[in-house]
């Protein structure tokens, strides 16, 4: 009777432990699959692989999870669903707020969203009663921009993200925070991030 029960119960080590490996093998083929398209410029095959891989993110160690998200979210970038990049990158800048690639995408599609609420704030009369709260709106979505940008630049200046980042400013009037800005931007510089280790 011992016998057959240490026979079960290593029988039944044994089927948990190919299904484990089976599920891991699995998942290294929707991985593989994935980065097999990114590497292809296959936008949408690898958002279609990504999506398959989403309900097992969080078999993936912590590390390896972040580095998915990061890529997950550049392709969601470059097929335009924002919405969806925003959600990974953010889970990304969360895990890893120095790493500044994505910090410099959040700001980037942050700062979409002030455009266009800006461009509905240039065809409003300012007579209107609803300017102001269109105004509010405005800053609001700038205020959410600019910090992205803002550690983007600390860490990888770069011209075209300065520029914006004073226009941003000098667009909602705020004139402290332009010429704070050569001020800040040296002590965000101190921890920056660009590459993500997945290990």
């Amino acid at each position: 009777m011992l016998k057959r029960y240490i026979f079960l119960l290593i029988l039944g080590s044994v089927t948990t432990l190919a299904k484990a490996q089976t599920a891991d093998t699995v998942l290294l083929n929707k991985l593989g699959d994935f980065d097999m398209a990114t590497l292809n410029d296959d936008s949408y095959g690898a958002v279609m692989a990504g999506q398959r891989i989403l309900p097992d993110t969080a078999k993936l160690e912590p590390k390896a999870r972040i580095a998915f998200f990061a890529k997950l979210a550049k392709v969601f970038d470059d097929v335009e669903q924002d919405a969806d990049a925003v959600i990974y990158y953010e889970k990304v800048a969360a895990a890893e707020p120095n790493y500044f690639v994505v910090q410099r995408a959040l700001g980037y599609l942050y700062n979409d969203r002030a455009e266009d609420i800006q461009l509905k704030l240039y065809r409003t009369p300012t007579t209107d009663p609803s300017y102001p709260q269109i105004a509010d709106v405005y800053k609001k979505a700038v205020l959410k921009a600019l910090p992205y940008l803002e550690k983007a630049q600390a860490c990888d200046p770069d011209d075209d993200t300065l520029d914006l980042i004073k226009t941003l400013y000098l667009n909602t009037g705020d004139k402290k925070g332009l010429q704070s800005l050569s001020s800040r931007l040296p002590a965000m510089a101190k921890h920056c991030v660009d590459l993500l280790d997945d290990k």
